[in-house]
């Protein structure tokens, strides 16, 4: 049996899915999460599973979170606050949950003695990027969201420790990611205002924006790739390593388009109400499309569309409506 991976944000939408994706390959994992967006429900299966443990704990609370890492081989860091939207009202919490807790991490690992890690970044890194589609070189520009500068903050300390602690690490610069167990972005929240009132759906924006988005599936068949191509042979005290890996598809979609595909499969044709301008919100990319010629060279490419993607959510959401309760 494999040693463990642990998984932090592991009761959230990818983490619970990567550690039922794990457990059905028969590894060992141990998730992390403090429950501030995860759902124990998420779990149900995972806890079932003899080669599952689950510690309650924040990423922020070191001495906690190294003693629940200890005798795992590596760590796949997806607990984040995710919050492009509302950022700048409270924007210590990206500086805290994301930067900080990453830097926690990796002392962590240190600490633990793990030198393996794979992080979830975001596309939001590229933030206003004239190069599109955009590849994992383009020069980065200004940043426009907090989430964003947070990220790319976490990227530079994980390269930094793998210069200088040999760390191997994996940084998966993600689009939206869909598909079950999704609580977070527009696909959610157009269905969330449908179900309160099937005659209108106001939109931010003009609708015209362009998104692209990769099924919880896909991105993690391309993160388990990756592992699987740059895991073992190195040496202990060898020289780390960092490879950066867009995660997407070839395709974007406007925001009207998915609109659409939601409305299509709920049945509703509603009075569409746009607030008007190019972007929802400060920091709302209009325009997001990522070259993955790098991970696609692994092997890799995605099995869904974008519009099957959105039509599986908008399913999964359907059949699952206690999502939408207050927590």
């Amino acid at each position: 049996m494999k040693a463990a991976t642990f998984i932090t944000g592991a009761a959230g939408f990818i983490g619970s899915n990567l550690a039922d994706r794990l457990l059905a390959n028969g590894e060992t994992v141990v998730g992390y999460d403090n429950f501030s967006t995860g759902r124990e429900e998420f779990l149900a299966a995972a806890i079932r599973q003899p080669h599952f443990r689950l510690v309650r704990g924040d990423i922020l609370d070191e001495k906690a979170l190294t003693a629940a890492m200890e005798g795992c081989a590596r760590v796949i860091h997806f607990a984040a606050n995710a919050d492009v939207r509302f950022g700048l009202e409270h924007p210590e919490r990206d500086l805290q949950q994301n930067t900080l807790g990453t830097f926690r991490v990796l002392e962590a690992m240190r600490a633990c003695g793990i030198r393996d890690i794979g992080f979830a970044s975001t596309g939001s890194v590229y933030g206003e990027t004239s190069v599109i589609p955009t590849p994992e070189d383009a020069p980065m520009p200004v940043q426009t969201s907090l989430y964003g500068a947070s990220k790319l903050a976490g990227e530079a300390l994980i390269s930094a420790y793998a210069e200088g602690y040999g760390f191997r690490a994996r940084i998966f610069r993600f689009v939206s990611i869909l598909g079950p167990r999704y609580t977070h972005g527009h696909v959610f929240d157009f269905c969330r205002k449908l179900g309160e009132n099937p005659k209108v759906l106001q939109v931010l924006g003009d609708g015209t924006a362009r998104k692209s988005y990769l099924t919880v599936e896909d991105c993690l068949d391309a993160v388990l790739t990756v592992f699987a191509q740059t895991s073992g042979g190195e040496k202990t005290g060898a020289k780390g390593f960092t490879r950066i890996y867009n995660l997407g598809t070839d395709e974007y979609c406007q925001v009207n388009d998915s609109v659409g595909w939601i409305c299509a499969v709920l049945g509703l044709k509603p009075e569409r109400q746009f607030t008007g301008g190019d972007r929802g919100w400060i920091g709302d990319n209009p325009f997001i499309f990522l070259d993955t010629k790098k991970i696609r060279s692994l092997g890799w490419k995605p099995r869904f569309t974008i519009r099957q993607g959105v039509e599986a959510t908008v399913a999964w959401l359907k059949a699952n409506p206690w999502v939408f309760s207050p927590r």
